[in-house]
């Protein structure tokens, strides 16, 4: 079930033929990413799928890591807001999260946290209960209150809760680019179908190396 799709030393050639192999089914290019309306959304990059000790680490997110972290750099830099989610989970607040895989992720597991790698102090830290980042958050709120009308997402899982946070967001009627060498998951095949769906439907697929050329043209135009 778990395969290592993403490595680092070939990260941009994986991801750039994945897209291709999407790109087809995929809706013309709907949105023009404007840097200054936009958001990241750092989704879920916690230790307890990114340890290798971890019963629920995903190989391939290790790849994804310092693409991430230069995105993040660049929003802050740039005065731009991150939001980072943790997700957490208790007995009166996992719902059917509980029911659909028992084991829940909770603060007294010290794998909870966000990754060395990810500094929260850059951005917000939102805790959420569900795969959607906007389900009983303050997300919504924290956006519209910085004008925000474009969202970046990245992070993990591909197929759980970035492809529904961004579903989420599209309905919330914000523009979504989602990431595809930016998310990961636990195989190709659920990598895949979520970038056809979110393609066809919902979001810009980008790359990470785009958003930063974006964001450098825009302040040095």
């Amino acid at each position: 079930m778990k395969e290592r799709y993403f490595t680092i030393q070939a990260l941009e050639q994986q991801s750039r033929e994945l897209y291709r192999q999407v790109v087809e089914l995929a809706q013309p290019k709907v949105f023009s990413f404007r840097p200054g309306h936009s958001a990241l959304l750092v989704l879920d990059m916690q230790s307890y799928f990114l340890d290798a000790s971890s019963h629920a680490c995903i190989p391939s997110a290790e790849a994804i890591v310092e693409g991430i972290a230069r995105l993040i750099k660049a929003y802050a830099d740039h005065g731009r807001p991150i939001i980072f989610t943790q997700h957490i989970n208790t007995t009166t607040n996992a719902g059917m999260m509980s029911k659909w895989w028992k084991d829940l992720l909770t603060t007294q597991n010290p794998l909870h946290q966000l990754i060395q790698q990810i500094d929260p102090s850059l951005g917000i830290v939102i805790q959420k209960s569900q795969y959607d980042a906007f389900y009983q958050t303050q997300l919504d709120e924290i956006l519209h209150a910085r004008a925000v009308t474009q969202v970046i997402l990245c992070g993990v899982m591909t197929h759980l809760c970035c492809e529904t946070t961004a579903r989420s967001a599209f309905m919330n009627g914000y523009e979504v680019f989602f990431l595809v060498d930016g998310t990961a998951t636990y195989n190709l095949q659920y990598h895949r179908a979520s970038l056809i769906n979110l393609a066809h439907g919902f979001a810009n697929l980008v790359f990470v190396q785009d958003i930063l050329a974006s964001i450098r043209g825009e302040h040095e135009g």
